[in-house]
Protein backbone atom coordinates (compact mmCIF):
# COMPACT_ATOMS: atom_id res chain seq x y z
CA UNK A 1 0.00 0.00 0.00
CA UNK A 2 1.37 3.40 -0.99
CA UNK A 3 1.74 6.07 1.67
CA UNK A 4 -0.84 8.22 -0.12
CA UNK A 5 -3.38 5.39 0.15
CA UNK A 6 -2.96 4.90 3.87
CA UNK A 7 -5.61 6.14 6.27
CA UNK A 8 -4.89 8.79 8.90
CA UNK A 9 -7.20 9.34 11.86
CA UNK A 10 -6.87 12.48 13.96
CA UNK A 11 -8.17 11.79 17.47
CA UNK A 12 -9.34 14.67 19.65
CA UNK A 13 -10.68 13.81 23.14
CA UNK A 14 -12.80 16.73 24.35
CA UNK A 15 -14.50 17.96 27.48
CA UNK A 16 -15.96 21.48 27.36
CA UNK A 17 -13.67 22.91 24.66
CA UNK A 18 -16.24 25.07 22.86
CA UNK A 19 -13.90 28.09 22.73
CA UNK A 20 -11.15 26.27 20.84
CA UNK A 21 -12.48 23.14 19.12
CA UNK A 22 -13.57 24.83 15.89
CA UNK A 23 -10.09 26.25 15.29
CA UNK A 24 -8.43 22.94 16.17
CA UNK A 25 -10.59 20.97 13.73
CA UNK A 26 -10.08 23.44 10.91
CA UNK A 27 -6.32 23.69 11.52
CA UNK A 28 -5.86 19.92 11.32
CA UNK A 29 -8.17 19.56 8.34
CA UNK A 30 -5.94 22.04 6.56
CA UNK A 31 -2.72 20.33 7.70
CA UNK A 32 -3.98 16.82 6.90
CA UNK A 33 -6.76 17.21 4.30
CA UNK A 34 -6.91 13.46 3.64
CA UNK A 35 -7.39 12.57 7.32
CA UNK A 36 -10.60 11.76 9.18
CA UNK A 37 -10.97 14.09 12.18
CA UNK A 38 -12.64 12.39 15.14
CA UNK A 39 -13.85 14.41 18.12
CA UNK A 40 -14.88 12.25 21.07
CA UNK A 41 -17.08 14.28 23.37
CA UNK A 42 -16.79 13.32 27.04
CA UNK A 43 -20.03 14.70 28.55
CA UNK A 44 -19.46 18.32 27.54
CA UNK A 45 -22.14 20.78 28.58
CA UNK A 46 -21.07 23.75 26.44
CA UNK A 47 -21.97 22.53 22.95
CA UNK A 48 -18.49 21.31 22.02
CA UNK A 49 -19.97 18.45 19.98
CA UNK A 50 -22.18 20.70 17.83
CA UNK A 51 -19.36 23.13 17.11
CA UNK A 52 -17.01 20.29 16.17
CA UNK A 53 -19.56 18.70 13.86
CA UNK A 54 -20.23 22.01 12.14
CA UNK A 55 -16.47 22.47 11.65
CA UNK A 56 -16.32 19.15 9.79
CA UNK A 57 -15.34 16.61 12.45
CA UNK A 58 -16.81 13.14 12.94
CA UNK A 59 -18.31 13.38 16.41
CA UNK A 60 -18.52 10.38 18.72
CA UNK A 61 -19.40 10.12 22.40
CA UNK A 62 -17.85 8.50 25.45
CA UNK A 63 -20.00 8.73 28.58
CA UNK A 64 -17.51 7.28 31.08
CA UNK A 65 -15.68 10.34 32.36
CA UNK A 66 -11.92 10.55 31.97
CA UNK A 67 -9.37 10.93 29.19
CA UNK A 68 -8.21 7.32 29.54
CA UNK A 69 -11.77 6.09 29.01
CA UNK A 70 -12.09 8.26 25.89
CA UNK A 71 -8.84 7.01 24.37
CA UNK A 72 -9.84 3.42 25.11
CA UNK A 73 -12.98 3.92 23.00
CA UNK A 74 -11.02 5.63 20.23
CA UNK A 75 -8.42 2.89 20.00
CA UNK A 76 -11.04 0.15 20.12
CA UNK A 77 -13.45 1.55 17.54
CA UNK A 78 -11.31 3.32 14.95
CA UNK A 79 -9.17 1.57 12.33
CA UNK A 80 -6.40 3.48 10.56
CA UNK A 81 -2.81 3.15 9.46
CA UNK A 82 -1.74 6.20 11.46
CA UNK A 83 -3.38 7.78 14.48
CA UNK A 84 -2.60 11.35 15.50
CA UNK A 85 -3.79 12.27 19.00
CA UNK A 86 -4.08 15.90 20.05
CA UNK A 87 -5.89 17.90 22.71
CA UNK A 88 -8.85 20.08 21.85
CA UNK A 89 -7.51 23.14 23.67
CA UNK A 90 -5.48 24.60 20.76
CA UNK A 91 -2.16 24.29 22.57
CA UNK A 92 -0.49 22.22 19.81
CA UNK A 93 0.06 23.95 16.44
CA UNK A 94 -0.88 21.83 13.43
CA UNK A 95 2.30 22.42 11.45
CA UNK A 96 3.99 19.44 13.12
CA UNK A 97 1.24 17.00 12.17
CA UNK A 98 2.57 15.94 8.76
CA UNK A 99 6.07 15.22 10.06
CA UNK A 100 4.75 13.13 12.94
CA UNK A 101 2.45 11.12 10.69
CA UNK A 102 5.20 10.50 8.14
CA UNK A 103 7.35 8.73 10.73
CA UNK A 104 4.47 6.33 11.34
CA UNK A 105 3.45 5.84 7.70
CA UNK A 106 7.05 5.19 6.65
CA UNK A 107 7.42 2.54 9.37
CA UNK A 108 10.11 4.46 11.25
CA UNK A 109 8.28 4.47 14.59
CA UNK A 110 5.35 2.96 16.47
CA UNK A 111 4.86 6.07 18.59
CA UNK A 112 5.97 9.62 17.86
CA UNK A 113 6.04 11.97 20.85
CA UNK A 114 5.53 15.69 20.35
CA UNK A 115 8.17 17.00 22.75
CA UNK A 116 6.98 20.28 24.30
CA UNK A 117 9.60 20.47 27.04
CA UNK A 118 12.50 20.96 24.61
CA UNK A 119 10.62 23.77 22.89
CA UNK A 120 8.34 26.53 24.22
CA UNK A 121 6.51 24.78 27.08
CA UNK A 122 8.29 26.37 30.05
CA UNK A 123 7.96 29.81 28.48
CA UNK A 124 4.30 29.49 27.50
CA UNK A 125 2.88 27.51 30.41
CA UNK A 126 1.78 29.78 33.25
CA UNK A 127 1.30 27.04 35.86
CA UNK A 128 4.59 26.52 37.73
CA UNK A 129 3.45 23.34 39.48
CA UNK A 130 2.67 21.80 36.07
CA UNK A 131 6.22 22.62 35.00
CA UNK A 132 7.63 21.00 38.14
CA UNK A 133 5.36 17.97 37.71
CA UNK A 134 6.50 17.37 34.14
CA UNK A 135 10.16 17.51 35.15
CA UNK A 136 9.57 15.25 38.15
CA UNK A 137 7.70 12.61 36.14
CA UNK A 138 10.32 12.72 33.39
CA UNK A 139 13.10 12.17 35.90
CA UNK A 140 11.31 9.28 37.61
CA UNK A 141 10.47 7.43 34.38
CA UNK A 142 13.92 7.85 32.88
CA UNK A 143 15.57 6.70 36.10
CA UNK A 144 13.32 3.69 36.62
CA UNK A 145 13.25 2.52 32.99
CA UNK A 146 16.77 3.56 31.92
CA UNK A 147 15.45 5.78 29.13
CA UNK A 148 16.00 9.30 27.80
CA UNK A 149 12.47 10.40 26.92
CA UNK A 150 12.24 14.19 27.06
CA UNK A 151 8.44 14.64 27.42
CA UNK A 152 6.49 11.92 29.21
CA UNK A 153 3.10 13.61 29.59
CA UNK A 154 2.53 15.34 26.27
CA UNK A 155 -0.90 14.92 24.70
CA UNK A 156 0.50 15.29 21.17
CA UNK A 157 1.36 11.83 19.80
CA UNK A 158 1.18 9.73 16.67
CA UNK A 159 0.71 5.96 16.75
CA UNK A 160 0.96 3.01 14.44
CA UNK A 161 -1.83 0.46 14.00
CA UNK A 162 0.30 -2.09 15.87
CA UNK A 163 0.65 0.15 18.91
CA UNK A 164 -3.02 1.09 19.09
CA UNK A 165 -4.36 -2.44 18.75
CA UNK A 166 -1.96 -4.02 21.23
CA UNK A 167 -1.95 -1.36 23.96
CA UNK A 168 -3.97 -2.48 27.03
CA UNK A 169 -5.40 0.73 28.50
CA UNK A 170 -5.91 0.57 32.26
CA UNK A 171 -5.81 4.24 33.23
CA UNK A 172 -9.04 6.22 33.31
CA UNK A 173 -7.73 9.78 33.43
CA UNK A 174 -4.81 12.04 32.53
CA UNK A 175 -2.26 9.45 33.63
CA UNK A 176 -2.87 7.68 30.30
CA UNK A 177 0.10 9.43 28.61
CA UNK A 178 2.49 8.07 31.25
CA UNK A 179 1.11 4.58 30.73
CA UNK A 180 1.60 4.88 26.95
CA UNK A 181 5.23 5.88 27.33
CA UNK A 182 6.06 3.07 29.74
CA UNK A 183 4.31 0.52 27.52
CA UNK A 184 6.39 1.59 24.52
CA UNK A 185 9.63 1.44 26.53
CA UNK A 186 8.89 -1.94 28.07
CA UNK A 187 7.77 -3.59 24.82
CA UNK A 188 10.74 -2.21 22.86
CA UNK A 189 8.45 -0.47 20.38
CA UNK A 190 9.86 2.13 18.01
CA UNK A 191 9.75 5.52 19.73
CA UNK A 192 10.62 8.85 18.15
CA UNK A 193 10.54 12.34 19.67
CA UNK A 194 10.37 15.58 17.75
CA UNK A 195 10.33 19.06 19.33
CA UNK A 196 6.97 20.77 18.86
CA UNK A 197 5.83 24.27 19.68
CA UNK A 198 3.48 24.69 22.59
CA UNK A 199 1.24 27.64 23.32
CA UNK A 200 -0.76 28.27 26.45
CA UNK A 201 -4.52 28.05 26.40
CA UNK A 202 -6.27 31.11 24.97
CA UNK A 203 -8.13 33.45 27.32
CA UNK A 204 -11.38 31.94 28.59
CA UNK A 205 -10.25 28.34 28.10
CA UNK A 206 -9.66 26.46 31.35
CA UNK A 207 -7.50 23.39 31.94
CA UNK A 208 -9.30 20.26 33.14
CA UNK A 209 -6.10 18.98 34.77
CA UNK A 210 -5.99 19.38 38.54
CA UNK A 211 -2.36 19.92 39.48
CA UNK A 212 -2.42 18.04 42.76
CA UNK A 213 -5.10 15.33 42.45
CA UNK A 214 -4.18 14.38 38.88
CA UNK A 215 -0.49 14.73 39.70
CA UNK A 216 -0.91 12.26 42.55
CA UNK A 217 -2.68 9.87 40.18
CA UNK A 218 0.24 10.07 37.77
CA UNK A 219 2.75 9.29 40.54
CA UNK A 220 0.54 6.43 41.72
CA UNK A 221 0.44 5.11 38.15
CA UNK A 222 4.24 5.27 37.91
CA UNK A 223 4.56 3.25 41.13
CA UNK A 224 2.02 0.68 39.90
CA UNK A 225 3.67 0.30 36.51
CA UNK A 226 7.12 0.10 38.11
CA UNK A 227 5.86 -2.78 40.23
CA UNK A 228 4.26 -4.51 37.23
CA UNK A 229 7.02 -3.95 34.66
CA UNK A 230 10.11 -4.15 36.93
CA UNK A 231 9.04 -6.48 39.77
CA UNK A 232 12.52 -7.80 40.60
CA UNK A 233 13.81 -4.27 41.24
CA UNK A 234 10.61 -3.12 42.98
CA UNK A 235 10.40 -6.04 45.39
CA UNK A 236 14.19 -6.12 45.70
CA UNK A 237 14.09 -2.57 47.06
CA UNK A 238 11.35 -3.55 49.51
CA UNK A 239 13.39 -6.58 50.53
CA UNK A 240 16.46 -4.41 51.09
CA UNK A 241 14.48 -2.02 53.32
CA UNK A 242 13.19 -4.88 55.50
CA UNK A 243 16.67 -6.44 55.56
CA UNK A 244 18.14 -3.16 56.78
CA UNK A 245 15.50 -2.98 59.53
CA UNK A 246 16.26 -6.59 60.52
CA UNK A 247 19.98 -5.89 60.71
CA UNK A 248 19.44 -2.62 62.59
CA UNK A 249 17.34 -4.24 65.31
CA UNK A 250 19.05 -7.63 65.36
CA UNK A 251 22.71 -6.59 65.51
CA UNK A 252 22.62 -5.21 69.11
CA UNK A 253 20.89 -8.40 70.27
CA UNK A 254 23.61 -10.60 68.77
CA UNK A 255 26.36 -8.34 70.12
CA UNK A 256 24.92 -8.72 73.64
CA UNK A 257 24.59 -12.47 73.14
CA UNK A 258 28.23 -12.92 72.13
CA UNK A 259 29.31 -10.83 75.13
CA UNK A 260 27.11 -12.45 77.80
CA UNK A 261 25.90 -15.72 76.24
CA UNK A 262 22.33 -14.65 77.06
CA UNK A 263 19.57 -13.30 74.80
CA UNK A 264 18.09 -10.53 76.90
CA UNK A 265 15.71 -9.01 74.35
CA UNK A 266 13.62 -11.81 72.87
CA UNK A 267 10.87 -9.50 71.48
CA UNK A 268 13.50 -7.53 69.53
CA UNK A 269 15.03 -10.78 68.23
CA UNK A 270 11.63 -12.07 67.13
CA UNK A 271 10.84 -8.76 65.41
CA UNK A 272 14.21 -8.82 63.64
CA UNK A 273 13.61 -12.39 62.46
CA UNK A 274 10.17 -11.43 61.20
CA UNK A 275 11.62 -8.51 59.21
CA UNK A 276 14.28 -10.82 57.74
CA UNK A 277 11.61 -13.31 56.68
CA UNK A 278 9.64 -10.56 54.91
CA UNK A 279 12.83 -9.45 53.19
CA UNK A 280 13.50 -12.92 51.81
CA UNK A 281 9.89 -13.38 50.71
CA UNK A 282 9.95 -10.01 48.90
CA UNK A 283 13.05 -10.92 46.94
CA UNK A 284 11.63 -14.35 46.04
CA UNK A 285 8.34 -12.75 44.91
CA UNK A 286 10.29 -10.33 42.72
CA UNK A 287 12.22 -13.15 41.06
CA UNK A 288 9.04 -15.15 40.36
CA UNK A 289 7.17 -12.14 39.00
CA UNK A 290 10.13 -11.20 36.79
CA UNK A 291 9.76 -14.60 35.09
CA UNK A 292 6.04 -13.91 34.60
CA UNK A 293 6.76 -10.49 33.10
CA UNK A 294 9.30 -12.01 30.70
CA UNK A 295 6.72 -14.58 29.62
CA UNK A 296 4.21 -11.78 29.01
CA UNK A 297 6.74 -9.98 26.81
CA UNK A 298 7.13 -13.16 24.78
CA UNK A 299 3.35 -13.52 24.43
CA UNK A 300 3.12 -9.87 23.41
CA UNK A 301 5.40 -10.59 20.43
CA UNK A 302 3.01 -13.32 19.28
CA UNK A 303 0.05 -10.95 19.69
CA UNK A 304 1.91 -8.34 17.67
CA UNK A 305 2.56 -10.79 14.83
CA UNK A 306 -1.12 -11.85 14.74
CA UNK A 307 -2.24 -8.21 14.80
CA UNK A 308 -0.18 -7.53 11.68
CA UNK A 309 -1.62 -10.58 9.94
CA UNK A 310 -5.19 -9.47 10.73
CA UNK A 311 -4.62 -5.96 9.44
Amino acid sequence: MKKDDKKIAVLIPCYNESKTIEKVVKDYKKALPEADIYVYDNNSSDGTDKIAEKAGAIVKYEYKQGKGNVIRSMFKNIDADCYLMIDGDDTYPAEHAREMCNYILEGKADMVIGDRLSSTYFKENKRPFHNFGNVLVRGLINSLFKSKVKDIMTGYRAFSYDFVKTFPILSKGFEIETEMTIHALDKNMGLKEIPVDYRDRPAGSESKLNTFSDGFKVLKTIARLFKEYKPSIFFGLIGFIFFAIAVGFGTPVFIDYFKTGVVERFPTLIFSGFMLMISVLSVVCGIILEVVVKKHRQLFEFVLINTRRDK
